[in-house]
């Protein structure tokens, strides 16, 4: 094994122990490692552009390899390392036996007056004689520049004096043998290279008095790159790094940051924030945490102008350094100044292609099922068979297996969350179970019928999706194959081919796929998933006689002053998450459309609901909004749609009115939303209907004439065009939108509306599970099809096959 201890060839010419971190910059990895190597490149190339970023100095690699020499250290070092290796050594026994060789080291004399000459200097210039000052370990490597270790070793906060600054020097030396750096590089096949440690010094910020976080310029999990994503927490920013607290979380989009007259965050979630780090008085430095008072935990850490404050910033730093970028940041409570404390490059997502769609196909012939239902999804899974008929189990089931039910409904969802499939008894297209499971992205066969009783737990089988909507599950572990799709690869269109969408925190997954737009956001989702109340209930609160609900509703919005703050400024931020993932291309988000018994469920709701035989074709859609029922509740879906498209900037928001029976229920919908400051035509805005009653084929001229757009809701058509309960399992196999009556309304509608210079599309399942059907609208000239992402793919490849024999014919 090479002694971790050689001079390298960078580092060969290099004499200083200290140098200033204004003078580093990138170009320095191998003098001072990559986490102060970057924070040189900000101070030097960005406080220029008026982004303020901390002084201080570095402590070089250089003098930790003195440091290590002139104690005669290597050896012993090296001799731990090799017993550990060679596995008569345990890893904690050597470790510690490295951290406490360093520990009694001393600084040699030049060395140790270097490094206290440059702290008083950094005192003077910041007015104190024992300035407080963050030490923090940065790691190196020969032959590899980008390597920082993050998170491997030590940082030290609010160390004061010059016997703490030292000794915090000398723990950040030890720390590159830590046991989890020792480990880290064993893993990463560094045990062999030569690695050094610089130190940074750099000046706090008091952020102990105010808040700290990290953000990034891209989402983490998705890789959606338009997007800018700020945690923010009280105190010191070591509790948001470590994730320790559950901090708020600001998303603004990119593309609008500048843009004059608009505030594009478009999410806002509040975090417990329940601890904040602050400076110790126990003793002269270091830091506590203490408990933040329960008021301040309800209160966002930053005010908005604060957040584009640093989401600027965010974006030049990425300008800079061309890439996704991590960047530190601080306010500083004493002088209410915001500052950027460290940036790195994101890397997670780096080495990542967006450009490739995986699907999912049996190999082999296909065994007959054990039992069949519909499918949702397009992949295969197998697993293991868990039985829960009822919710007061579901302690007893086990993540990664597969969920087997009679029904779901949203007390379910923690459940979904975590199984690798699921199976229920009942339930259609429009199910719960089905609408969740493709916002899940979970393999699901719905109403089979008679799942609990064939399936056992234990039982091991596997889920095909993979069928145009078919569902089938079989005994035993089927080998299926992956097969993978380039974006590129995919054919242009002339019909647009847009997604369904209706969960926000799934919308930024979808950014990839090459659609044009979203042709359909359900906001009765982001209502019932991100809000649960009804929003009479809030309208109407010192006037609710339902004490539970009262009671429950006050402590959910206690920190709001008018309760329906809580309700538009959380229906803004789940449709504005859903507009920021395409925009700016359409997105086409649809009024609720809950049936009254969906309403009842809501907190709150069964004080402002009537129970209906048949709400299905009861009081929805179009007709409530008019009414004095529920005139002031749509008022606040107006709010929430005007804020998203005027406040944010993201207006590339369409409105869509569903279940509207008449032209003059058309009238008195787009009155009331005229006098919510939603007028059609004005800032743009374009209203669509959606056509899912046959009067709005019958009668398309006149919709025509008010609405800019049809959008065919096909499981509700077929319902009222053949008399059938889209969700009866008996009546499931005459469920057909192929069904020529429902093709002769669709028919219709193409042609009327395009006689009228109105667009059509289609926004049901129909689509996405049936490629003929597919087939059929294009062969009609629908102008767009939206489709759920699972199924973007092949439909959009049978598409452009239709519309190639088309072209021919």
């Amino acid at each position: 094994m090479a002694t971790p201890f050689a001079m390298s060839r960078s580092t060969a010419v290099i004499k200083s122990n200290v140098i200033g971190l204004e003078s580093v910059t990138l170009n320095d990895l191998a003098l001072v490692g990559g986490k102060t190597a970057s924070l040189g490149e900000m101070i030097s190339k960005m406080t220029g552009l008026g982004i303020p970023v901390p002084g201080g100095f570095a402590v070089t690699a250089e003098a930790y390899r003195r440091f290590i020499e002139e104690n005669h250290l290597a050896e012993k070092i090296e001799a731990s390392l090799n017993e550990y290796h060679a596995g008569t050594l345990a890893l904690s026994e050597a470790g510690r036996m490295i951290r406490e060789l360093i520990a009694a080291g001393s600084f040699p004399a030049g060395m140790k007056a270097d490094i206290l000459s440059a702290y008083t200097a950094l005192g003077k210039l910041h007015g104190q004689q024992q300035v407080d000052v963050a030490v923090r370990s940065s790691a190196t490597a020969e032959d590899l520049p980008d390597a920082s270790f993050a998170g491997q070793q030590e940082t030290f906060l609010n160390i004061r004096g010059a016997d703490a600054l030292l000794d915090a020097c000398k723990k950040c030396f030890a720390s590159l043998y830590t046991d989890r750096a020792i480990s880290y590089r064993d893993q990463q096949g560094y045990a062999d290279i030569d690695v050094y440690l610089s130190v940074c010094v750099q000046k706090m910020v008091r952020s102990d008095r105010g808040a700290a976080g990290v953000m990034f310029t891209l989402d983490v999990d998705s890789g959606f790159p338009d997007v800018i994503v700020i945690d923010a927490a009280y105190g010191l920013g070591e509790n948001v790094v470590k994730g320790v607290v559950n901090p708020d979380e600001y998303r603004i989009h990119k593309k609008l940051i500048g843009k004059a007259g608009v505030v594009p965050i478009f999410g806002k979630k509040r975090g417990l924030k329940d601890l904040t780090m602050i400076y110790s008085d126990a003793y002269a430095g270091g830091v506590e945490n203490v408990a933040t008072p329960p008021e301040r935990r309800w209160q966002y850490a930053l005010s908005d102008q604060q957040i584009m404050q640093l989401a600027g910033w965010a974006l030049e730093i990425e300008k800079h350094y061309g890439k996704p970028m991590d960047i530190e940041w601080a306010l500083d409570g004493v002088t209410g100044e915001l500052a950027i404390l460290q940036a790195r490059p994101e890397t997670v997502h780096a080495s990542k292609s967006a450009n490739r769609i995986v699907t999912t196909t049996l190999k082999g012939k296909k065994p007959k099922p054990l039992i069949k239902g519909i499918g949702i999804g397009t992949r295969i899974v197998s697993g293991e068979v868990m039985v829960i008929p009822d919710l007061a189990d579901a302690d007893k089931f086990k993540p990664g297996c597969i969920l087997v039910t009679s029904v779901t409904d949203p007390d379910w969802v923690p459940l979904m969350k975590v199984a690798a499939g699921l199976i229920t008894e009942h339930g259609g297209r429009t199910s719960h179970a089905a609408i969740v499971s493709r916002e899940l992205g979970i393999s699901a066969v719905i109403g089979t019928g008679e799942a609990t009783r064939i399936l056992s737990d234990g039982q091991e089988v596997t889920i095909n999706c993979s069928e145009s909507g078919k569902g089938e599950v079989y005994a035993g572990r089927i080998e299926h194959e992956t097969h993978e799709v380039d974006i590129a690869d995919l054919p242009q269109t002339r019909t647009q081919v847009m997604l369904n969408v209706a969960n926000p925190d799934t919308a930024d997954y979808t950014w990839h796929l090459p659609s044009d737009g979203i042709g359909l956001a359900r906001m009765e989702f982001i209502i019932s998933n991100q809000i649960g109340v009804h929003p009479m209930a809030l309208v109407k609160f010192d006037e609710l006689k339902d004490a539970d609900a009262w009671e429950k509703l006050e402590a959910l919005t206690h920190h709001y002053e008018d309760k329906r703050e809580f309700f538009v400024e959380r229906l803004a931020q789940g449709i504005g998450q859903i507009a920021a993932s395409q925009y700016p291309r359409p997105v086409i988000v649809r009024t609720s459309d809950f049936k009254t018994n969906e309403y009842r469920d809501l907190l709150g709701g069964e004080s402002f609901e009537p129970v209906e035989e048949n709400p299905m074709i009861g009081f929805r859609g179009a007709s409530r909004y008019y009414s004095d029922d529920y005139r002031e509740g749509f008022a606040l879906e107006c709010q929430a749609l005007k804020f998203v498209r005027e406040h944010m900037g993201l207006d590339n928001v369409i409105v869509m009115i569903p279940f509207c029976r008449t032209p003059a229920e058309a009238d008195a919908v787009l009155a009331e939303m005229a006098a919510n400051g939603l007028a059609r035509g004005e800032n743009g805005l374009e209203v669509y209907v959606m056509a899912e009653i046959p009067s709005n084929i019958l009668l398309a001229r006149e919709f025509a004439q008010r609405f800019d757009g049809f959008s065919i809701g096909s499981n509700d058509l077929t319902q009222l065009v053949l008399g059938i309960d889209r969700d009866s399992d008996r009546l499931a196999e005459l469920f057909d939108e192929n069904n020529e009556a429902v093709k002769k309304m669709i028919r219709e509608l193409i042609r009327v509306a395009h006689e009228c210079g109105c667009k059509v599309g289609i926004c049901g399942q129909a689509p996405s599970d049936k490629p003929e059907f597919a087939r059929f609208l294009v062969e009609e000239g629908i102008d767009s099809i939206s489709l759920i992402p699972d199924s973007f793919v092949a439909t959009k490849q049978a598409i452009a096959a239709q519309e190639a024999v088309a072209s021919s014919a």
